[in-house]
């Protein structure tokens, strides 16, 4: 397993870490997600061998909240 924290300025409401953690949840090889609006950052648990952390990033921006570079 594979872990790494994100920061994600668009976090702004409950709304959002809802949206996040779903979304985040159903991609292949996910294994926890938790989203975070005060601090403006996500968790992620991945297992590497179905996916990578590419991916993550991926729709992270697909979905409206790019990670900051």
């Amino acid at each position: 397993m594979s872990h790494k924290t994100i920061n994600v300025p668009n976090i702004s409401c409950g709304h959002c870490v809802m949206t996040i953690e779903r979304e985040l949840g159903e991609l292949d090889g996910v294994t926890a997600v938790k989203a975070d609006a005060a601090t403006k950052q996500v968790s992620v648990e991945w297992s590497e061998d179905e996916t990578d952390f590419g991916a993550v990033l991926d729709l992270l921006d697909e979905i409206g909240f790019p990670a900051a570079s």
